[in-house]
């Protein structure tokens, strides 16, 4: 059975920003790299953050390209822990000026394509289309909060919803993905929960990403903390909070006439998964010129679902390590 690791695998740390003189693949070449794969093969470890080295990449290139707005607005997740859901949200309340229930553009768009991704936009890993988008921008990211590019962090004034969910469901969602997206690089999924425990499963450890978002709630105002089961038992409510913390909250008139309702039901699973988009459309590059198919960020979306995959063992243990890692916090799940 898995244990939680009491410090960083292998007990590396790279610390040093990337230098201007050295190229993101030459940094790359020179960090500690997992001796177990992950799907499709082995991740690096650069600040503490176990990443696939595309991903990294990306993000440091994201880092030296992408310029800050005071009024830019982040969405940050752990992936799989309801990252869809959360773009159609945001992107619904704040556009909901422009656009009517009947020929919306989530009816015809997979989120993604609506709300951009800091370290996956670009086929060519060019972010200047991100530089040229309108303000504010709603921007999505699962890039740890300690790796933002600068200056958008909660610390220097920019808005960031973070959302989270059981790691459990998180797990069990993420080997489903990646299996799905890396063929012929299935992973057995005894192997993905002992890496996945040790923190060594891409943007992880999860327990860090969580915390370090977690810490942030002491700039007033700028975080927005939420959890996937409190959207799922209340998604109404979650959307009226959200509206509030965008600083585009419901008048009287649209809570009369049910608007926070509408927009819940725009973005439910039910809704977005009936749609063709994302039945048979595929979206653009994920960061390493893989193609998933729109269904592949669509599967259950059940609270609880990881005890049809793992043993009521494994499931405490891994509760155990989260209790853990989260101790003195204030964060449980």
């Amino acid at each position: 059975m898995a244990q939680a690791p009491s410090k960083v695998e292998d007990g590396a740390t790279m610390s040093a920003a990337p230098s201007k003189s050295i190229s993101p693949k030459d940094l790359i070449s020179t960090l500690p790299t997992s001796s177990d794969d992950w799907c499709s093969g082995p991740l690096v470890l650069y600040k503490n953050y176990w990443l696939r080295s595309t991903v990294l990449e990306r993000i440091l290139l994201a880092q030296a390209t992408i310029k800050p707005r005071d009024d830019d607005i982040i969405l940050a997740t752990q992936p799989k822990s309801g990252t869809t859901w959360l773009k159609a949200l945001a992107f619904a309340i704040t556009n909901r000026g422009r656009y009517g229930f009947g020929d919306h553009p989530l009816l015809t768009h997979h989120p993604h394509q609506l709300v951009l991704s800091i370290e996956f936009h670009g086929p060519g890993g060019d972010h200047t289309d991100l530089n040229a988008l309108a303000s504010p921008r709603l921007l999505s990211t699962h890039i740890p909060m300690s790796l933002l590019p600068p200056e958008m962090s909660p610390s220097s004034g920019r808005r960031v919803v973070y959302l989270c969910r059981d790691p459990k469901d998180t797990f069990v969602s993420r080997w489903h993905f990646d299996n799905k997206i890396f063929h012929g690089s299935t992973m057995e999924l005894d192997k993905a929960y002992d890496l996945f425990c040790r923190g060594l499963s891409p943007y992880g450890p999860f327990w860090e990403h969580y915390l370090e978002y977690w810490k942030a709630l002491a700039t007033p105002n700028k975080v927005l903390f939420l959890k996937y089961e409190e959207i799922k038992e209340d998604s109404v409510r979650v959307v009226q909070k959200l509206a509030a913390f965008l600083r585009v909250p419901f008048s009287q008139e649209e809570e009369s006439s049910g608007v926070p309702e509408e927009v819940a039901r725009l973005c439910s699973f039910e809704t977005l998964t009936s749609l063709q988009v994302n039945q048979v459309s595929v979206v653009n590059d994920h960061g390493d010129h893989r193609f998933p198919a729109n269904s592949a960020f669509f599967r259950k979306g059940q609270v609880g679902d990881w005890a049809n995959h793992m043993s009521r063992e494994m499931g405490e243990n891994m509760d155990q390590i989260t209790k853990d890692r989260l101790k003195g916090s204030g964060l449980a799940f």
